[in-house]
């Protein structure tokens, strides 16, 4: 997985390329603990990943509800036609804001 990210101000773009799977998320994590602080707008490309496990949502979720408390937005954007299909059948698509 490759990470890149784009931070301006209060608003964070973080790229994600790759498989997001129980190996490569610790490595999200890791970015977005020490990315966050001041953040208020967080959006998480998915252009280019092709796969998202249940330990990668367990990162969005927490990374959401970290926002959340602290009155900030997450947005998941360019999502593919696998991680739309993992978002419905977890209902989590009624949580994340996905464009």
């Amino acid at each position: 997985m490759n990470l890149t990210t784009e931070k301006n101000g209060e608003n964070l773009i973080v790229h994600v390329s790759g498989d997001l799977n129980t190996l490569t998320a610790p490595e999200l994590s890791d970015l977005l603990s020490k990315e966050l602080s001041g953040v208020k707008n967080l959006t998480l490309d998915f252009a280019e990943c092709d796969y998202v496990s249940s330990a990668g949502l367990r990162v969005l979720l927490a990374t959401y509800k970290q926002l959340k408390t602290e009155d900030g937005t997450m947005k998941l954007t360019n999502v593919g036609e696998f991680f739309q299909k993992v978002l419905k059948d977890t209902c989590l698509d009624a949580v994340f804001e996905v464009e």
